[in-house]
């Protein structure tokens, strides 16, 4: 399944008119009720947008880190927020396979970023759906076209570990975006909230993080926060696990600057 749309107002983009997708109200799998959320969402803000004299314009100056992120420490002083992306991608774990009691080890992940600045600036809430629905597309479909399904976010990065402790995200690996890159280090991290979306086998939500630049980094890249977490957590032990594992995720990264 595979979906071509245009997030409108979001993107800049010129009005056009969206079906409403019909309403998701019974049990069915949480694949279809992502999906139908999502469109039913879409549908709703491009109807609204039709009442409004001009695009929003997307300014990231107003926007702020989502509530649930107040147990993070904020933003350093004098820094402002340069890019939003949503990751999806993999939270990659190893296990000793000799002790079904071990606990799997996190050795990091790997992601792509798609641009997800003006959404959040100007429709919050429909980027956290995005996101959600993303979760139930094959990764693979999005590496094709380098944009994000089902929506036609562009790609504006890549994520991956350089050691254990190193995140790495690279803003300049696409030729649409030039951000800069940022190797990073843990600095707090918190529970996802309550009730956080689960990934595709029930796997709940990975930790909120905030994240610290380490030397090397370009573009005025300092911190970056991982938030809105959407599954990508490993199973509680080793029982029945493979030596090396990978868990899908999908999230969003604040990224700020000098």
């Amino acid at each position: 399944m595979k979906f071509s749309l245009l997030l409108l107002s979001a993107l800049g983009a010129s009005v056009w008119a969206a079906p409403a997708f019909p309403k998701v109200e019974a049990v069915v799998p949480e694949n279809i009720r992502a999906i139908s959320d999502y469109m039913n969402m879409l549908a709703s803000k491009v109807q609204e947008s039709r009442g409004l004299a001009s695009p929003p314009v997307c300014d990231l100056s107003k926007v702020s880190l989502p509530e649930a992120a107040a147990g993070l420490p904020p933003p350093s002083p004098g820094l402002v927020l340069k890019h939003i992306a949503i990751g999806r991608g993999t939270q990659n774990y190893t296990c000793d396979v000799s002790n079904a009691t071990a606990v799997p080890q996190a050795v990091g992940a790997v992601a792509t970023l798609y641009n997800a600045s003006c959404i959040v600036a100007t429709n919050p809430d429909l980027a956290g759906t995005l996101a959600k629905a993303a979760m139930h597309f094959n990764p693979s479909e999005n590496a094709v076209t380098q944009q994000l399904v089902p929506s036609n976010l562009g790609a504006s990065g890549v994520h991956y570990f350089k050691d254990a402790t190193t995140a790495f995200f690279n803003l300049d690996a696409f030729p649409t975006w030039k951000i800069g890159e940022i190797p990073c280090g843990k600095n707090a991290s918190i529970p996802a909230p309550v009730g956080a979306p689960k990934g595709l086998n029930n796997e709940p939500a990975v930790a909120w993080l905030k994240l610290l630049a380490k030397s090397g980094a370009t573009g005025g890249l300092e911190e970056v926060y991982r938030v809105e977490t959407i599954g990508g957590s490993p199973p509680a032990s080793c029982r029945g696990m493979p030596a090396q594992f990978e868990v899908q995720y999908a999230t969003e990264y604040w990224f700020y600057a000098k």
